[in-house]
């Protein structure tokens, strides 16, 4: 192996995240999706009638949509080191939970 594949194999060599990083994400991104499905949850129906109004709820949606599918992904990631689940499964159940999630507090 020549010396410029040793520094760049050793240049991309892959560098797990440290632990806390994971959870700050996760926990920002629960916030996000909470605060987007409050004001999805506190929207009134009679505020549609107000073009004004559409671009919060379009905001908020799109919010908690992106937000949404980021926790989704992090979660599967999660799972998939933990080796409980792998691929397509560890997506699945990462839906589950968040989807469940999102239903107990809309419920409050």
């Amino acid at each position: 192996m020549s010396e410029v594949e040793r520094l760049l194999q050793n240049a991309f060599a892959p560098v797990e995240p440290p632990g806390a990083l994971t959870e700050r994400v996760e926990r920002r991104l629960t916030e996000l999706t909470d605060a987007a499905m409050g004001e999805l949850a506190e929207f009134d129906q009679s505020a549609l009638r107000d073009p004004r109004r559409w671009a919060r709820l379009a905001a908020a949606g799109l919010v908690a949509g992106t937000a949404g599918g980021a926790l989704i992904v992090v979660r599967a990631r999660q799972k998939h080191r933990r080796h409980e689940s792998h691929g397509l499964r560890a997506l699945q159940n990462g839906l589950r939970e968040v989807s469940s999630d999102m239903r107990r507090r809309l419920r409050r």
